[in-house]
């Protein structure tokens, strides 16, 4: 293995309205709630962590500012559940956007698709 921990990062427009909505989505509180860093540690080796645009543009002032890209897709959370069809409503009715209903998809997942806040992918999914 190359790496023995993992830690994903988005970059955020509004870290309070993100934190509360992934606390909500997840059911999960921040292992870590510091202006400027949301983090969860999902398991022992994965933690999602959320900063701010602005953040980001501080600590590396010479990369594009995110904010740059607010409303374009930047990456894609694809999580595996027990129960796609709930955890993708749930996530609707916390302010997710729906973007594709969960289906049944020619790689062998059922899968539905949604976007957060800042337009992030999140895939619901089962192997079916």
């Amino acid at each position: 293995m190359l790496f023995n921990k993992l830690h994903i990062i988005l970059y955020v427009s509004n870290q309070e309205k993100s934190t509360a909505f992934y606390s909500d989505l997840l059911n999960l509180a921040p292992s870590l709630y510091v202006e400027g860093m949301t983090e969860y540690t999902l398991n022992k080796f994965t933690k999602l962590g959320l900063m701010p645009e602005k953040s980001i543009a501080k600590l590396l002032p010479n990369i594009p500012n995110p904010k740059l890209a607010n409303g374009i897709p930047k990456c894609e959370l694809y999580i595996f559940v027990e129960n796609v069809s709930e955890i993708f409503a749930k996530a609707l009715k916390l302010g997710a956007k729906e973007l594709n209903l969960p289906n049944q998809r020619d790689w062998g997942d059922f899968v539905g698709y949604a976007s957060d806040f800042d337009r992030n992918i999140l895939a619901f999914s089962k192997t079916i």
